[in-house]
């Protein structure tokens, strides 16, 4: 007659044992309305690939340090692959002119005439040209310009030129030649650079359509050559050379400044920040005072008690310490910059200073935000979500967003636009110590799910002890 007693309760317990373990390891929901905060990206639709340098707002409320919570919806509430990458310094090119040393040589020889000619140089010291002139067999009676040598410079040999630019001499209106230009470093021998055709044309307006430009491949030299394969020779106004430059432009910087509070110890202000924020650089705005203050920047660290109890202790972590001041001297401020540290994640920053009479300064925080690289193959509009503690990462590797692209390629990615940020899901531990009220909530479902299978383990004793006692 107990059997069946019996076996409901053993039921009942083996339930009760293993529904916190179900319910542990059931999926977790992974769905729009699970994150906290959202904002809208809006692409052309043009690319399939697309890249959105992350706003500031998703660092100041992500929940995790590493932005494992971000995900991307698209209007369907389907997940969209992307990738989280450190943006590089990106090259801009610039231009720079040189100035042009132009030398005429003249010849005197009949027209048609295929008499040899000869081309006396007269150099300075450190190889400047001073003269040239021309020397050709027979002599005619009239002269005319036939060949235009240039000098550089010196710097023009440590520098790569790729263009000439040529400007007509005054009273000169419509022109066009075909001219080729050598190159040499010692006026003796001479490789042909290139061969360009250059042409201005006047309307009855006045207005001029030029193409005075001679580009060709960037290489060094320190003197030219200057030719005429069709046109009339001409001494031009001024030439000059263009030097390429290529500088490297560093990637954007997020700032943020806080102020302070009273920290847990005398002469600590405390500065709440986000733990999501990977800090490069720090400092701290003195405002307006006259003040030099050495300080500490850190932390603080949450010590057990050494007793074994509930109460803890806590502990000053120094990351960095510098010497900040603000000061007017001959009409001239003059203030500490930031300084750079180890990219670090805090949820506040302490700074710790024994300054006496000092206003409590505001702390200035600096950082690179990521690239979001993302393939925009769901329906638009796309939603990018965030604000969540128990997630796994969501972001993939680059291969398996844009397969085969390169780094320029990366840098020519067409950029997402991201709207206001938007509350999704307001919760009850939405504040500074969220972080810590979700981990107290994880320790309490912990000691549940170690409560409920200790009850299992009881109840299942207590009826094999009745079966037992059954069985005698």
């Amino acid at each position: 007659m107990l059997k069946t007693p019996l076996a409901c309760l053993c039921l009942a317990a083996l339930a009760a044992a293993a529904s916190p373990l179900a319910a542990a390891n059931a999926p977790v929901s992974d769905k729009p309305g699970d994150y906290r905060h959202a904002m809208p990206l809006s692409v052309s639709g043009k690319e399939s690939v697309v890249q959105l340098r992350l706003p500031k707002d998703v660092y100041l409320h992500a929940g995790t340090a590493d932005l494992r919570d971000l995900r991307l919806f698209d209007a369907q509430g389907n997940k969209l692959l992307f990738s989280l990458q450190e943006p590089a310094a990106r090259a801009e090119r610039s231009r720079r002119d040189l100035p042009v040393r132009l030398f005429a040589v003249q010849t005197a020889h009949p027209a048609g005439s295929n008499a040899d000619m000869d081309i006396d140089v007269q150099r300075s010291g450190d190889g400047t040209l001073l003269s040239v002139s021309a020397r050709s067999r027979p002599v005619a009676a009239a002269s005319a310009i036939d060949t235009l040598v240039l000098d550089l410079g010196a710097p023009a040999t440590s520098v790569a030129i790729d263009a000439l630019r040529f400007a007509l001499p005054a009273g000169v209106g419509s022109y066009s030649a075909r001219v080729v230009l050598e190159a040499s470093n010692d006026l003796k021998h001479w490789d042909t650079v290139g061969e360009s055709d250059l042409s201005w044309l006047v309307n009855e307006r006045g207005e001029t359509l030029a193409s005075d430009r001679m580009a060709f491949e960037a290489r060094a030299f320190r003197y030219a050559r200057l030719s005429w394969r069709q046109g009339k020779p001409l001494q031009f106004a001024a030439i000059s050379a263009e030097s390429p430059l290529d500088t490297a432009v560093a990637p954007a910087v997020e700032r943020l400044v806080i102020q302070p509070k009273p920290g847990r110890f005398p002469n600590d202000h405390v500065y709440p920040a986000a733990l999501a924020i990977p800090v490069q650089r720090i400092g701290l705005d003195l405002g307006e005072q006259n003040v030099v203050m050495p300080a500490q920047l850190g932390h603080y660290v949450e010590l057990p008690d050494p007793q074994g109890g509930h109460k803890t202790s806590w502990q000053f972590e120094p990351v960095a310490a510098a010497t900040f001041y603000q000061l007017m001297q001959g009409g001239k401020r003059r203030a500490s910059g930031d300084i750079g540290i180890t990219p670090a994640h805090q949820a506040e920053w302490v700074v710790r200073t024994d300054t006496v009479g000092a206003a409590a300064p505001a702390l200035r925080l600096a950082w690179t935000p990521a690239t979001l690289v993302f393939l925009a193959n769901g329906k638009a509009p796309y939603r990018l979500a965030f604000g969540r503690t128990d997630t796994k990462p969501g972001a993939s590797s680059l291969a398996q967003v844009a397969p085969g692209f390169t780094p320029a390629d990366m840098v020519a990615l067409e950029s997402a636009v991201a709207g206001p940020m938007q509350t999704v899901k307001a919760t009850a531990d939405e504040g500074p110590g969220a972080a810590d009220k979700a981990a107290a909530a994880a320790r309490t479902r912990l000691l549940a799910l170690w409560a409920a299978l200790l009850a299992g383990v009881g109840v299942l004793s207590f009826m094999a002890w009745r079966l037992i006692r059954q069985m005698k």
